[in-house]
């Protein structure tokens, strides 16, 4: 799928020939020539990243990227501008621009700087992703394996290692009833020989911690097969 970028910028020929080299290199484009417009037409479409000119009648430069900040922060925002003085380069920077150029500028460096800030938020999507893949969500119970976070509620739960790869792997398979020959071999490993009532212990710890004063309780034990990680009442508060 192309990159979208937006073009905000009042000098018509300016504009017309950037739009002109961005489709050439496969780019899909949209031109604005006011900043009230451009603002416009940036919250109205989706764009991977907008060339904004400082100059601008209506909403001034800074005042497009100052409102396109207080919206997000995700989309590149590079700065073209007239002006050599630092002032403006440092307040746009301030105001969350990721990049600049000052004009006259090579269309080859304009192009370089554009790659460069789209790969920088295709990375960044992908360590979103990645985070986020790491995180597991059960009912109100929240667990992060990068961070090692557990919560429930706004409730922080302090877990020793093997407690928490007990949990994670329950996690990774809600309401689904697993063995202790399973939970032995996937937690603890296949090279373990130990007792399996093991689980049973690691199970209650778990429950004094993941449970503790909640009226749900979420390990449930299945007699004869194994455990579950499944929402059921307390019975003795109903």
């Amino acid at each position: 799928m192309n990159e979208r970028i937006l073009i905000i910028e009042d000098e018509v020929n300016i504009a017309r020939v950037l739009q002109l080299e961005l489709e050439f290199e496969g780019y899909v484009t949209g031109v604005a020539n006011t900043g009230t417009d451009g603002l416009i037409s940036y919250r109205e479409q989706s764009w991977d990243l907008v060339l904004l000119d400082l100059m601008l009648p209506g909403l001034s430069g800074l005042d497009v990227l100052r409102r396109i900040r207080s919206d997000e922060n995700h989309t590149p925002v590079i700065l073209l501008t007239a002006k050599n003085s630092v002032e403006d380069k440092v307040s746009g920077l301030d105001l969350g621009a990721n990049d600049y150029v000052t004009k006259p500028f090579q269309m080859e460096e304009l192009l370089a700087r554009i790659r460069a800030n789209l790969r920088i938020k295709k990375s960044d999507h992908i360590v979103n992703e990645k985070q986020h893949s790491l995180s597991h969500v059960f009912k109100e119970l929240t667990l992060n394996e990068q961070s090692r976070d557990v919560n429930r509620k706004k409730r922080n739960i302090e877990l020793t290692p093997r407690e928490f790869d007990l949990l994670l792997h329950l996690m990774k398979h809600p309401n689904q009833v697993l063995s202790r020959e399973q939970l032995i071999e996937s937690v603890w490993g296949y090279d373990y020989y130990g007792d399996t009532n093991v689980v049973d212990v690691y199970i209650r710890y778990l429950r004094k911690k993941i449970d503790y004063g909640e009226a749900s309780k979420y390990i449930q034990t299945v007699r004869g097969v194994g455990y579950v990680l499944r929402e059921q009442a307390d019975e003795v508060k109903k």
